[in-house]
């Protein structure tokens, strides 16, 4: 009987049929929109790609990192949840890039559903209350304490919660670090009750609505800042000049544009070999990203001044 049924005369079993999830009623749906602020470095964008559950804004410890708006989508059950991650607001400079990205800010918490308004867990200082006072006053603000896993005396958040609830009428506390799954589903359960029904915006699937070239731009920029650390100037920026599809190969070729040359040297490095770690850890990123094989170029020029003329900021895609 063992040789019968290892044989070729043993029937392969039935194939079971998979069940499709009954589809949602448009009439149950929710959607809506809910903004990422704050001050810079206070885990904006880690908590965007926890929530989308899938890279769609860059990260690094340097200030000023995030610089557009960034729109991440997630479908649970009925519910789309449309998260839009802004920059930290600027209070440092009054240059041109600076002043755009202030106006994306603002354009952000404009028209939106739900803000979360994240802060580091038992802090709050003058940038803080800078992006605070910005909030409209007819959005509920979630006040979010993020990086709570760091905190050793959370005996001590009490006092610190108080102070807040003074400072502006918040709809809720969340304590929480966006880097635990549990935290994010909670997230996901607050956040829910505040979206409005009505039918979806995007399709169920969909994870941003950023294009693959701003993508592109953005993980060199984000292997940029990790790599030369507090060296280089935030100034910096990547312009994509060519983006091409050639079947399952994608070939980009991008210029890395700094403000003075001794950033130049700091960029390409000792015999070209930090600009070639900083295209080869972009590579592989994007590949994984994009599942598909990447030939990516890079070029560094200098710019000098590029952040304070209006028109260049425009031009590099700062609106």
């Amino acid at each position: 009987m063992l040789a019968r049924a290892l044989g070729k005369e043993s029937a392969a079993p039935a194939p079971v049929a998979e069940e499709m999830p009954d589809p949602i009623d448009p009439a149950a749906q929710r959607c809506g929109f809910v903004a990422i602020v704050g001050k810079p470095n206070v885990g904006k964008s880690t908590l965007l790609n926890a929530l989308v559950g899938q890279k769609v804004s860059i990260t690094s410890r340097k200030a000023q990192t995030t610089r557009h708006r960034i729109t991440g989508m997630r479908t649970l059950g009925p519910t789309q949840f449309v998260f839009v991650d802004t920059p930290g607001f600027q209070t440092r400079h009054g240059n041109a890039l600076n002043r755009a990205l202030n106006k994306t800010v603002m354009g952000a918490v404009s028209d939106v559903d739900l803000i979360l308004f994240v802060v580091e867990a038992g802090s709050f200082n003058q940038a803080d209350a800078k992006v605070l006072s910005l909030l409209p006053a007819n959005v509920p603000v979630v006040l979010l304490a993020n990086k709570f896993d760091l905190v050793h005396r959370r005996a001590d958040l009490a006092p610190w919660l108080r102070s807040m609830q003074e400072r502006h009428p918040f709809a809720e506390f969340v304590p929480m670090s966006a880097k635990t799954v549990k935290d994010i589903q909670r997230l996901f359960t607050i956040c829910e009750k505040y979206l409005p029904l009505q039918p979806w915006m995007h399709d169920p699937d969909a994870l941003t609505d950023r294009s693959e070239r701003f993508m592109a731009s953005e993980m060199v920029r984000e292997k940029l800042f990790r790599l030369t650390g507090d060296e280089l100037p935030y100034t910096s920026t990547v312009v994509i000049d060519k983006f091409e599809e050639e079947g399952a190969l994608k070939r980009i070729a991008a210029t890395i544009v700094v403000e003075r040359e001794g950033h130049k040297g700091m960029v390409i490095g000792e015999g070209g070999e930090k600009l070639k770690r900083i295209g080869t850890e972009a590579r592989q990123e994007l590949e994984k990203l994009w599942d598909c094989k990447v030939f990516l170029e890079l070029w560094v020029k200098v710019r000098s001044g590029w952040a304070d003329d209006d028109a260049r900021v425009r031009s590099f895609g700062y609106e």
